[in-house]
């Protein structure tokens, strides 16, 4: 286990050292918030929980910079996952369900003595993000960062803007910078652009990604995704947090 791992991975310390920390001076919880669905043949069914946790990893660094002190909680891995309906690994779970528990790991870290808790989610159903959102009211010291609010949308890549971003270019350069071992390459490779922009579907009431032609279960173009790109995306993402709890 390394040092920098055990200070900034709250799922790595022991109890004697995270009491010192929070003893030392104000915490901050970052929650890694995502799910468990497809993501096109070349991203594995965690993609979501990985962005928010390469994103998480960068902002616990800038609010470092800031004198700031974070970690990272462990990740809540399941959500309402219901546009991926008939598809093998869309785990969904109830929004009111979802909502209680996560409202309970908020409540469970503020009496911890956290300072703030932020739920950093980055599965952008909109139920999903309704129920997160729900989670952190009237709840003092609960932010969500979340890119669907239109402040942090702007900032991201043309592609995610088109709301084409389902494990397309946006997502899969993400995953190339935080953790490449999880795309597969030769599956990513050949796949030809998929221009559905997701947003603009779910607007006219097509809630799933079947209906909506998204047939290998993902939209945009991941074949042109890089890791450069990936890296300057999670830089945008870490700048989200750090603002909605400078907020």
């Amino acid at each position: 286990m390394s040092g920098a791992t055990s200070t900034r991975d709250l799922h790595a310390m022991t109890s004697a050292q995270l009491a010192q920390r929070l003893a030392a001076g104000p915490v901050i919880a970052l929650v890694p918030v995502g799910s468990t669905e497809p993501h096109g043949p070349h991203l594995g069914l965690g993609t979501d929980v990985a962005i928010s946790r390469a994103a998480c990893v960068r902002a616990v660094e800038l609010l470092a910079a800031a004198g700031r002190d974070a970690v990272i909680a462990p990740a809540v891995p399941y959500g309402v996952t219901e546009c991926a309906a008939g598809f093998a690994g869309a785990v969904s779970v109830p929004p009111a369900v979802l909502t209680a528990f996560v409202a309970a790991v908020c409540d469970g870290l503020r009496a911890q003595g956290f300072a703030q808790v932020a739920l950093v989610n980055n599965h952008l159903e909109p139920a999903h993000d309704a129920a997160i959102r729900a989670a952190a009211v009237d709840r003092a010291g609960v932010v969500v960062a979340c890119p669907l609010t239109r402040r942090w949308a702007r900032t991201l890549s043309a592609e995610f803007k088109s709301g084409a971003c389902h494990a397309g270019r946006y997502e899969t350069s993400i995953v190339l910078a935080a953790e490449p071992a999880l795309v597969d390459e030769a599956a990513r490779a050949p796949l030809p652009p998929v221009p559905i922009s997701l947003s603009e579907q779910l607007g006219k009431g097509v809630t799933t990604f079947a209906a909506m032609g998204m047939h290998d279960a993902y939209a945009g173009d991941p074949a042109a995704a890089t890791a450069a790109e990936g890296q300057a995306q999670i830089e945008r993402l870490a700048e989200m947090i750090v603002g909605e709890l400078s907020a």
